[in-house]
C-alpha cells in the first residue's frame, strides 16, 4: 500500500487529496480539502499559509509520493506568476519534506481518468467520485488534487519525476 499525496496548486486555493493506492490497482480515499489562502492579507504570507497547510497534512497523513498537476495555461502574466510561485511554495516544501514529486498535465489526468483529455471538469469530479465511492459533491480544487493522485496511483509511465540526492542538504553552492 503506497500512501500518495495529490497537489492542484493555485495562488487563491490550494487543492489537497490524499488516497492510498494497494498493488491491486485499488485507491481508497484518505482525506481531501481545498486551503483557502485568502486569509492573508499579502501575497508572500498566502505562500507562508500554504507551506504551513502542507507541512500539516504531510506530518498529519504521512504520504509517500506526491504527485503535482503542472501548469498548463494563465489568463495574463500576472496569474501565470502568481501560480507559478504557488508551485514553487509547494514543491519547495514537500521536496524539504524528503517526498518524491510526480508532476503531471491536466490533460494526461482527465486522458487518465475520463478517456479524453478534453474531458469537462464535471467528468472529472464524477469519475473521482465513482472511483474512490464518494458520495456528495466534492470541492472542485480537491477533487482535482484527488485525480492527480490517481493518475500517479494508476500508473505513472509519462510522470515527470523530480527528486533530489538523498545528501542535497549537504552540498555546498558554488563548489562543482
Amino acid at each position: 500500500m503506497i500512501r500518495i499525496l495529490g497537489i492542484d496548486p493555485g495562488s487563491q486555493r490550494t487543492g489537497i487529496g490524499i488516497i492510498d493506492a494497494d498493488s491491486n490497482g485499488a485507491s481508497h480515499f484518505i482525506h481531501c480539502e481545498a486551503v483557502s489562502l485568502l486569509k492573508a492579507e499579502s501575497f508572500p504570507e498566502r505562500m507562508g499559509l500554504l507551506a504551513e497547510a502542507l507541512d500539516r497534512i504531510i506530518a498529519e497523513h504521512r504520504p509517500q509520493q506526491v504527485a503535482v498537476e503542472t501548469v498548463f495555461m494563465a489568463r495574463g502574466a500576472q496569474s501565470a506568476l502568481k501560480l507559478g510561485q504557488a508551485r514553487g511554495a509547494a514543491l519547495a516544501t514537500v521536496v524539504r519534506a524528503g517526498l518524491p514529486v510526480h508532476e503531471y498535465a491536466p490533460r494526461l489526468i482527465k486522458q487518465s481518468l475520463v478517456g479524453t483529455g478534453a474531458a469537462e471538469k464535471t467528468q472529472v469530479q464524477m469519475m473521482v467520485a465513482t472511483l474512490l465511492k464518494l458520495e456528495g459533491r466534492i470541492q472542485a480544487d480537491a477533487a482535482d488534487a484527488l485525480a492527480v493522485a490517481l493518475t500517479h496511483a494508476h500508473g505513472n509511465a509519462h510522470a515527470t519525476t523530480r527528486q533530489l540526492p538523498p545528501d542535497w542538504r549537504g552540498r555546498r553552492r558554488g563548489r562543482r
